[in-house]
């Protein structure tokens, strides 16, 4: 976050104190939105019984995305049985090494996965364990419950993976029948064409229809996973005309526009709450900057009363404050006044602060637009009851657009709403509400429910 303000004068209380203001005004925007105004916005061609098949095949497909991550995300979701039942798997399955590309010395990553999918080992193609920067993790698997292929893609979980996430470049995406630019993350396609080689020069999905014919493909991760699943199911679309992506909490700035209508019809994006990464985008970041500098700007109150009526109102709620905000109607005069009233901030005119006040407009992009890919489902929380890890969440889902992810969204759960264990408990927590049937209905002895 501060490298965004190297151009400007603010110092990281300034950065804190425009966080606090920004999130309180979208707070005070939301509670005066109509809720019925995201559903009205869902895709027409879309019916609720779509939505409701979607969502149990989500469900049973994010298991083996969150599988991927392998025994961290494993042991972090089990902390008391975890270990145990990781200690019974890696001494039964350490005959299966040389099956295993990748380290993973003692079978814990290939033995979480079997405890999290409830797989055998013979229903498993590939596993690649490997990791280099553009160069992630995955394995292929047949799921016998709902006659596929699958190919999951693990995300985030190393610095190699960062790297390749911070490669946020655009690079051509050729893609056959497609009109219009089509370009996507660089970094993330990269790691897709890694995946595709291997899939396709190696074999792999070759071996794999050797054994079940009838089978359809289909493409899974979280995160990073996510981009990259979705950029390999494009290049793999042509030949396998048939297969599906779900793509769970996939990173904002990943295709072009001609690309992501392309995938409307066999990518779906599943993301949860205000998960800040399908938010995250070069153009999206610059807004927030431009946004925070505005706040900063605009108000004159002490920042030290910003600051603790922030931490009070993050810590136990209430009302947002009615502090000054972008939305008020002001002059060109109160836009030269000191930063948060504090003479000594202003050492030299940056600027990022001249745009504010010279009148450049704040929508002027400095970067391609680049957009989620596929159809979007939007999970909420309907209700919430309880406190803390023992609250008991209520979820709502509703076809979405790009339009409600256009700009990053300031809350405290903006990172935990993307964790895997988050989305496949709030994924399951639709299904036994609903009394979800087919491949929702799962042994629940892999990843809890809810953790928060």
């Amino acid at each position: 976050m501060i490298f965004l303000f190297q151009d400007t004068d603010l110092v990281p209380s300034d950065i804190a104190a425009g966080l606090t203001l920004l999130h309180q005004e979208q707070d005070k925007v939301d509670l005066s939105r109509d809720p019925d105004e995201v559903v009205s916005q869902s895709p027409s061609h879309s019916g609720v019984d779509d939505l409701d098949v979607e969502l149990d095949k989500a469900a049973h497909y994010m298991q083996f995305a969150a599988a991927a991550y392998g025994w961290p995300l494993y042991v972090y979701s089990n902390p008391l049985t975890g270990l145990c039942k990781l200690c019974g798997e890696c001494c039964q399955n350490r005959r299966a090494q040389h099956d295993i590309v990748g380290g993973d010395h003692l079978n814990c990553h290939f033995g979480s996965i079997l405890q999290t999918t409830g797989l055998q080992y013979r229903d498993f193609i590939h596993i690649s364990f490997h990791n280099r920067i553009y160069e992630i993790p995955f394995f292929v698997a047949l799921d016998h419950k709902t006659e596929t292929i699958l190919v999951a893609v693990r995300g985030t979980l190393s610095l190699e993976d960062v790297l390749t996430d911070l490669s946020a470049d655009c690079e051509n995406l050729h893609t056959d029948g497609v009109d219009g630019d089509c370009f996507s993350h660089k970094g993330i396609c990269q790691a897709a064409c890694y995946i595709y080689r291997r899939l396709i020069n190696d074999g792999i999905l070759n071996q794999a229809f050797t054994v079940a014919p009838e089978y359809k493909l289909v493409i899974v991760g979280h995160s990073l996973g996510a981009g990259t699943a979705a950029v390999l199911a494009v290049q793999l679309r042509s030949s396998f005309p048939t297969l599906k992506c779900y793509a769970f909490s996939p990173p904002g700035g990943l295709f072009s526009k001609a690309l992501a209508d392309y995938s409307k019809s066999f990518i779906i994006s599943i993301i949860v709450g205000k998960d800040l990464v399908p938010r995250l985008s070069l153009p999206n970041m610059d807004d927030l900057k431009n946004r925070i500098l505005r706040m900063v700007v605009n108000c004159n109150r002490p920042k030290y009363q910003i600051l603790l009526h922030g931490c009070w109102y993050e810590l136990f709620g209430g009302s947002p404050d009615d502090f000054p905000t972008e939305l008020d109607s002001r002059n060109m005069a109160s836009l030269t006044q000191p930063l948060l009233a504090e003479q000594t901030i202003m050492v030299q005119k940056s600027s990022s602060y001249s745009t504010l006040t010279d009148g450049c407009p704040l929508d002027s992009p400095r970067y391609p637009h680049l957009f989620l890919p596929g159809k979007v489902i939007h999970i909420t929380e309907d209700s919430r009851s309880g406190w803390l890890c023992l609250s008991d969440v209520k979820y709502r889902a509703q076809w979405s657009t790009e339009a409600s992810f256009s700009s990053i969204y300031i809350s405290p759960r903006m990172l935990t709403d993307h964790m895997p264990d988050i989305v496949l408990g709030a994924l399951r927590s639709l299904c036994q509400e609903r009394g979800g049937c087919g491949p929702c209905q799962t042994p629940q002895h892999d990843l809890p429910t809810n953790r928060f």
